[in-house]
């Protein structure tokens, strides 16, 4: 072997050697961080600060004082631009539908808020602070009289959804029926800076700070064991509350399921070459062309650009402006429940949802006045300190599920095991999107009991 033969074989094994040390590195578990339960979060200097542990009840009692401001905003809507012709909800929302949803909001809607406000307090609402935090939370005990066991489930939602997702579920959960053995107790907390819960006065309220918020409320409400779901947000969040807190979930359910340590994203690269090594093959278009599923992302994140930047100014334009702000939530009740959506005129909003639950969820950012500390979530999460830390790269023991359904934004393989080590129910369903607690209640209700059921004669009694 020549010169240039040996130099071209020892290089070649250098970087053989490199590339197996990387992956080496990549694929190494991390420990799980320190972690600091009583962080402050509140307004001023925390030696200022006494927690006021007490859980005090809560409802919403907005009157016509504020009603009324709000009709006369619907009363003075701007003239909006034509859709260019042929369009639907390709160049965003459908200006012809947003002047319909407009005029049922004011002329129908609000004259029964009423009636609109009962049903949002239909579920009994409590508030309590935590780590300098007025945290509000639905708290939903069982109806029934004796029953054998009651199993506490932490719901945890989204942007740009609200405790709203899950008031058609959780009649469902908290009933006895003939496939539990069982019912639950439901915990449904507004996200710090959500709806009515209070938004930080400090930086870095990241998912990974509220993990601990979350943990700290169960606590606070005398669950040392619990079972979480989380979809969008609430996913993140759930998955880190059952890597940090091993011992207290015994189980936690998700919707978009996610593994962002780095060798996971390679390894959901390579399947894009080789979909049959990290796939069955009837599941194959959940995932790929990965190229498709890019666009889709493309496509459908520039709000998260623009909120993980500038959460403050886009939260400027969209505060106490009706139009705007169910405009730009809205829009991703269509496409993100299916992208086919654009292609329709109306947006295909009721399909699945009556405006009732799109507007209760709307009028829950409006008088709140949360959307602008709401978004910044974003920009906690997606800067260079966050996402160095790579959490996912903590493996996790807790039992897990992963409910996949064939519209969701973010879709994974069970590359997700390097991550979820016990990762025990894995399904695909051929419809429902983003929201399904809202869209698909009675699915998404039997994804989780079956998922419990598997672990109910596990858990310590």
């Amino acid at each position: 072997m020549g010169f240039a033969g040996r130099f071209v074989l020892v290089t070649f094994t250098l970087l053989v050697g490199v590339l197996f040390k990387v992956f080496q590195d990549l694929s190494a578990p991390a420990a799980i961080p320190a972690i600091d339960y009583q962080e402050y979060w509140g307004p001023g200097d925390v030696k200022n600060n006494k927690e006021n542990v007490e859980v005090k009840s809560f409802e919403l009692n907005y009157g016509e004082d504020v009603i009324g401001k709000l009709r006369n905003r619907l009363d003075d809507v701007p003239k909006f631009a034509e859709p260019l012709e042929g369009t639907a909800f390709e160049y965003g929302f459908n200006s012809k539908k947003l002047g319909e949803i407009l005029k049922y909001w004011r002329s129908d809607y609000l004259e029964r808020w009423d009636e609109r406000q009962k049903y949002l307090n239909r579920f009994p609402q409590f508030k309590t602070q935590i780590q300098g935090l007025d945290i509000h939370f639905l708290r939903v005990k069982p109806e029934v009289r004796n029953p054998k066991r009651i199993v506490p489930l932490l719901m945890l939602h989204g942007w740009p959804g609200s405790v709203r997702e899950f008031y058609e579920i959780i009649p469902r959960l908290v009933a006895r029926s003939d496939d539990k053995e069982y019912v639950f107790e439901v915990i449904v907390p507004s996200l710090p800076g959500y709806g009515f819960s209070q938004g930080a006065s400090k930086q870095g309220l990241s998912p990974a700070k509220i993990a601990v918020i979350m943990r700290n409320l169960m606590a606070r409400l005398g669950f040392k064991k619990y079972y979480v779901h989380g979809g969008d947000w609430g996913s993140v969040i759930g998955n880190l509350m059952a890597t940090f807190f091993q011992d207290e979930v015994l189980g936690v359910h998700l919707t978009m399921c996610m593994n962002t340590a780095p060798i996971g994203t390679l390894k959901n690269i390579l399947g894009a070459v080789a979909p049959s090594l990290v796939v069955e093959s009837q599941y194959k278009d959940f995932y790929y062309p990965y190229l498709d599923r890019l666009k889709l992302l493309i496509a459908e994140t520039g709000y998260m650009h623009i909120q993980a930047t500038k959460p403050d100014t886009i939260g400027a334009v969209l505060t106490g402006n009706p139009v705007g702000l169910a405009t730009y939530i809205l829009e991703k009740f269509s496409t993100w429940t299916n992208p086919q959506y654009r292609s329709l005129a109306d947006g295909g909003l009721e399909k699945y949802f009556t405006l009732d639950t799109l507007l209760d969820n709307i009028m829950i950012y409006y008088l709140s006045d949360s959307i602008t500390t709401s978004q910044r979530l974003y920009a906690e999460t997606f800067n260079i300190k966050e996402l160095s830390r790579e959490l996912d790269r903590i493996p996790t023991q807790v039992p897990a599920a992963c409910a996949k359904f064939r519209y969701e934004l973010f879709q994974q393989t069970d590359w997700l095991r390097d991550h979820f080590r016990n990762l025990i129910q894995s399904k695909h369903y051929d419809d429902g999107g983003h929201f399904v607690a809202m869209q698909l209640p009675d699915v998404l209700y039997e994804d989780i009991v079956e998922f419990v059921n598997r672990l109910y004669r596990r858990e310590d009694q």
